[in-house]
């Protein structure tokens, strides 16, 4: 049989596309009073939000359009995560250093990913926006975390990056040398990974949770 769900998610994920701020709210609120899992409608507005991405590159929307995909990313989040709270008692126990680099000031991305790993159980230390990289060395080498996460949605940020990895890189601790790092946003690709010299990239907070669990079962 056709899974039910499916045309719902298609459905929802079309108006989050096409920036349909009410229609949207009001299916996360029905999906939400049926039971439905709260991280699969955050997977679903994240595939709106490429699909957004994907318009504003084919010149079919604006900054605007962008900028509402955020907001109604957002409000979505704002509905979904006293649910996620209530249901996902995480029994992860990893520390997780997340910043958004110097230059940028972008954090959407970089919140949903930290309440998410909050969720989950990880312990988090958010180092805010435009984070110079001697703060994020000076950050890592206090709280000694399991992975560092570097977020940056201008491409401007690329270079900050960079910097802030290298700086980690040639530290004195050599623990430090090999913890994993993360570079998340919107624009990220295998080529600014290989170019800022991290381990990992990711384009949604979903994602980040998983990645995080592997690397912390892998080195348990």
């Amino acid at each position: 049989m056709p899974d039910p769900t499916a045309h719902d998610s298609q459905t929802f994920i079309a108006h989050v596309a096409d920036l349909n701020e009410k229609e949207v709210l009001l299916l996360v609120e029905e999906r939400l009073a049926q039971g439905e899992n709260p991280l699969v409608i955050i997977e679903d507005c994240q595939e709106g939000l490429r699909q957004v991405g994907e318009r504003y590159e084919r010149q079919e929307y604006y900054l605007s359009g962008l900028i509402m995909g955020g907001e109604i990313f957002r409000e979505v989040m704002e509905l979904v995560q006293p649910i996620i709270q209530e249901k996902f008692t995480g029994k992860e126990s990893g520390v997780i250093l997340l910043g958004t680099v110097q230059g940028d000031i972008h954090d959407i991305g970089k919140n949903n990913l930290s309440m998410l790993l909050t969720c989950y159980g990880f312990s988090v230390h958010d180092l805010g926006v435009d984070v110079p990289p001697a703060k994020f060395l000076q950050q890592a080498e206090q709280v000694r975390p399991n992975v560092i996460g570097l977020s940056g949605l201008l491409t401007t940020s690329y270079d900050a990056m960079k910097e802030t990895i290298d700086l980690i890189r040639g530290s004195e601790d050599a623990a430090l040398r090999t913890v994993p790092i993360i570079i998340g946003g919107n624009q990220l690709n295998e080529q600014v990974c290989q170019y800022v010299g991290a381990d990992y990239w990711l384009t949604d907070a979903m994602s980040g949770v998983r990645l995080c669990q592997k690397l912390l079962h892998r080195s348990s």
